[in-house]
C-alpha cells in the first residue's frame, strides 16, 4: 500500500471517529433536553461539520 493510500486511510479513520463522537454528543444533548438547550446550535454545527468533512474525504478517496 502506498504512503498516500495509508495517509488517506488514516485520515478517514480520524474523520469517522470525529463524526461518530459528534453524533453521540448530539444524541446525548437531545436526551438531556431541555437542560443545556442553549448548546443545540453549537453541538449541531460541530456534528454537521464533522460529517461534511467525512463525506468530502470519502468522495476524494473514491475518486482515487
Amino acid at each position: 500500500m502506498s504512503t498516500d493510500a495509508e495517509e488517506l486511510k488514516t485520515r478517514l479513520k480520524k474523520l469517522n471517529a470525529r463524526a461518530t463522537q459528534a453524533k453521540m454528543d448530539l444524541h446525548d444533548l437531545s436526551e438531556e433536553l431541555p437542560t443545556n438547550w442553549e448548546k443545540i446550535l453549537e453541538v449541531a454545527q460541530r456534528c454537521h461539520e464533522a460529517h461534511a468533512n467525512l463525506m468530502d474525504a470519502r468522495q476524494a478517496a473514491a475518486a482515487v
